[in-house]
């Protein structure tokens, strides 16, 4: 890398090149387009933002351009090591110590640099140093991802210019041409064209002592020879022409000859309390202050627009080939970089208190003036508005960022705060959190991910389907983390379950947040599944759905009952929509972009969220739905419109607050807790299906009647001698014996002024049989459109409680002693 365009000002740098294209009629085996190749780099590149070392440059972002292009975002600090020299001989060795420890961590990692060269190596006025721009060969699929070369001949080792690589030997001998030039203070083949230095390295090939011939051609023999010993063997070593003889990364940190010289020596904390963040935030802020990489590139020339008439062919041939067309200059591998200036940034949060850096998790901190101002924020802006406000999102980051670091113990802090919103940077880290994660378990590694499995065939046909707008996952990559992952859930659960189409879908999310760290997102996805899917994926969950989706059809009567009345005259069942709904947690109908939102909720919830969230969806359709035939609605969902997801988070939200959780019982779901004589307990899937509302236990009941007396109403059907027994204050008796079930008017109860009484409350009906109540529901159902509620006593025989609902209220059941 040639030295940056613009003036430091920042250690955030980027850079831009362009992938190969494919022909226009390329495609796979599979008979599919051929995935771009900048796509490809996109995916291998997300690696690179993983690794941490003191002696590399720290990979920050990624970006896919337009027309191929693409844009790396790194640290870079200090200068190339080019403009450092001449140094000392001590230096050189502190130098050369650094070079190889990043080396050798890379060489762990699993890959090789094959682009090292003075201009890659960054050292600061402390003999610091970093490798910069490591990882280019490696996220080109070892150069074939692009059209121009990698590497400085003048520091290739013959082997690679003979076609030879991903050897990190290679990259020792490049190490060991810079370490020549450092420590002898010359640059080797200075004066020659490139073919001329290629024909001078492989003439190397033919000398037993490299080195001493190096220093005969460039006539620095008598340093040479006043060299310490164990330095020559060490650089002869590195320079030796077989690869077998030529030393590893780590051998070469076991030299003597470094023991008593210092490595990487930390930098002293900056005074700017900003600078003290990790980059990766420090960048995240900068993007919410304004930051643009590409108008940053732009603006010194790294990004150049040319008139598409300007690349047009001269001539097109029969069989595709294009001649003539000029070679866009723009295209052509360009290495200067551009520092990205933190002016902005500084700007907006330049009025930061010192202590919000620190944030008090155990102490009462709404007494200070920017937590008030932050609380104004979470109640007044949208939670859009609010992602993309620099300051709020800082004051987040650093909260939660907090809180991660002291957590499991910090949970129950976790979910407080998690309960206003999750900081899209950390949202990954947070949702772990939520579903009770613990890291480096060890277990995922133990599972057998390789061996061929008759659901194979399936996974691989779900995954180039799952997704694919999304760059992350339609890359090779993503592709081969989503099997890995879908194998390993089907693994681990092979005596139990099976794999359902749609586990790919409900999988996206947590690759997508976790992509660099498979563990935790499978292990998201193996507490998430049993939270609020549990026995979804058994091999006959014909039962399991049909519960699930006759709770769905009821709460949809319960809190929309105009809308469902009009379904159900069509006969537009759920069965006809909502199982992609549930089975993937909507994460199939929505793109990933919107699913994070709703999620984001459902972490917080229990396993009747999602219900809510479908109700919220289809409120929204309501006028569409309600003006439409069966036809209609078939094809309104086999092309779903355009949700807007704040409005849909804001009303599940609503709907699962208000409704008391009884009224979404379900039989097959994870009890954490044995049920009370009070609570709901087993409902036959037949009881469930013929019943059209939900039922709600008696301590539901209990605590709606003294929290919110003013919106009870309760319709007692037992005779005169019972109510009179025992009652709920402010009841009313209508004996069942009196009830006309041909007449469905409210005043054929014989009750003055009874739909004022109804109106705008909840209304329970109470039935010590419920045969009779079942009756009652048939009759207000047919002409009211309202919603009913059941439940059976628990120490009575079955006594059901079923209340109409006049305008969109709750509906609820209840059980007296």
């Amino acid at each position: 890398m040639s030295p940056c365009v613009s003036k430091c000002v920042s250690n955030l740098a980027a850079y831009t090149f362009f992938a190969r294209c494919h022909s226009a009629d390329t495609c796979g085996t599979n008979g599919l387009p051929l995935t771009p190749n900048s796509i490809s780099i996109f995916g291998l590149a997300q690696f690179l933002k993983s690794i941490n070392h003191p002696n590399l440059c720290d990979f920050i972002e990624i970006i896919r351009g337009k027309h191929e292009r693409t844009i790396i975002v790194s640290e870079y600090v200090g200068e190339p090591l080019t403009e450092r020299l001449p140094v000392s001989y001590n230096t050189s060795l502190q130098i050369f110590k650094q070079i190889v420890a990043g080396l050798d961590h890379i060489h762990k990692q699993g890959f090789v640099h094959h682009n090292l060269e003075p201009e890659n190596i960054l050292v600061d006025s402390e003999n610091r140093v970093k490798l910069f721009n490591y990882g280019l060969f490696y996220i080109t699929n070892s150069g074939s991802y692009v059209s121009f070369p990698i590497g400085n001949v003048r520091y290739m080792s013959p082997e690679r210019l003979l076609g030879g690589k991903n050897n990190i030997k290679s990259d020792v001998w490049s190490v060991g041409i810079i370490m020549v030039e450092l420590i002898f203070q010359v640059i080797l083949w200075g004066n020659l064209k490139i073919a001329q230095i290629v024909r001078k390295v492989l003439s190397l090939c033919n000398t037993k002592n490299v080195l001493e011939k190096i220093a005969r051609e460039h006539k620095f023999y008598d340093k040479y020879q006043e060299l310490d010993e164990t330095l020559i063997g060490l650089l002869e070593s590195c320079l030796a022409i077989s690869v077998k003889e030529r030393v590893l990364p780590e051998e070469i940190l076991k030299c003597a000859i470094f023991e008593d010289i210092p490595g990487y020596r930390e930098r002293e904390k900056s005074s700017n309390l900003l600078l003290r963040c990790p980059l990766k935030q420090i960048y995240y802020l900068w993007q919410l202050a304004g930051g643009d990489v590409q108008s940053e590139l732009k603006k010194e020339g790294l990004i150049r627009t040319e008139a598409p008439i300007l690349l047009m062919p001269s001539v097109i041939l029969l069989n595709g080939r294009i001649c003539g067309s000029p070679r866009s200059q723009s295209h052509l591998f360009d290495n200067r970089i551009v520092h990205l200036s933190l002016a902005n940034l500084t700007e907006r949060l330049s009025k930061i208190n010192k202590l919000a850096y620190y944030p008090l998790i155990h102490t009462d901190t709404s007494h200070l003036s920017f937590y008030k101002q932050i609380k104004v924020k979470e109640e007044y802006l949208p939670l859009v508005i609010r992602e993309k406000d620099t300051e709020y999102q800082f004051h987040r980051v650093v909260l939660f960022k907090r809180l991660l670091m002291g957590y499991p113990f910090t949970r129950d802090l976790i979910v407080q705060e998690a309960q206003k919103d999750i900081p899209p940077f950390l949202r990954g880290e947070v949702w772990a959190c939520l579903l009770g994660v613990l890291d480096n378990t060890g277990c995922y590694e133990k599972i057998d991910k390789v061996t061929p499995t008759s659901t194979d065939r399936q996974i691989e046909v779900d995954i180039p389907r799952c997704h694919q707008y999304d760059e992350l996952l339609s890359s090779p990559v993503g592709h081969r983390k989503l099997k890995r992952l879908l194998k390993a859930w089907v693994t681990s659960h092979q005596l139990l379950y099976v794999y359902w189409q749609g586990l790919d879908s409900l999988t996206a999310p947590f690759l997508y947040l976790n992509f660099n760290n498979e563990e935790k997102a499978f292990l998201s996805l193996y507490r998430f599944i049993p939270k609020y899917l549990h026995w979804f994926f058994l091999k006959d969950n014909s039962a399991v759905i049909k519960e699930y989706l006759s709770k769905f059809s009821q709460l949809t009567t319960f809190h929309e009952p105009q809308l469902a009345k009009h379904l159900a005259t069509i006969n537009f069942i759920p069965e006809l929509f909502a199982i992609p709904w549930f089975l993937t947690m909507f994460s199939h109908v929505f793109p990933l972009h919107k699913i994070i939102h709703l999620w984001d909720k459902l972490m917080l919830g229990d396993h009747s969220y999602p219900l809510f969230i479908g109700i919220s969806v289809l409120k929204q359709l309501k006028n569409t739905l309600l003006s439409s035939g069966f036809n209609e609605c078939i094809l309104l969902f086999s092309d779903l419109p355009d949700i807007v997801m704040e409005t849909c988070v804001i009303d599940s939200q609503k709907l699962y607050t208000s409704t008391p959780k009884s009224l979404a019982y379900r039989k097959h779901v994870l009890h954490e807790q044995d049920p009370s004589q009070f609570d709901i307990q087993d409902i036959e899937l037949e009881d469930l299906k013929r019943e059209m509302c939900p039922r709600i236990s008696t301590n539901d009941l209990v605590e709606l009647h003294l929290s919110s007396p003013d919106r009870l109403t309760v319709i007692d059907l037992r005779n005169s001698t019972d109510f009179r027994r025992a009652h709920l204050a402010n009841s009313l008796n209508i004996p069942f014996t009196s009830v006309l079930l041909g007449d469905t008017r409210l005043s054929a109860l014989g009750i003055p002024n009874l739909e004022t009484m109804l109106n705008n409350r909840v209304v329970v009906i109470v039935s010590l049989v419920h045969e009779n109540a079942i009756l009652v529901i048939f009759k207000f159902s047919r002409g009211l459109w309202r919603q009913w509620s059941m439940y059976p006593p628990p120490r009575f025989q079955r006594f059901a409680l079923i209340l109409p609902k006049c305008t969109g209220d709750i509906a609820m059941s209840l059980t007296l002693p």
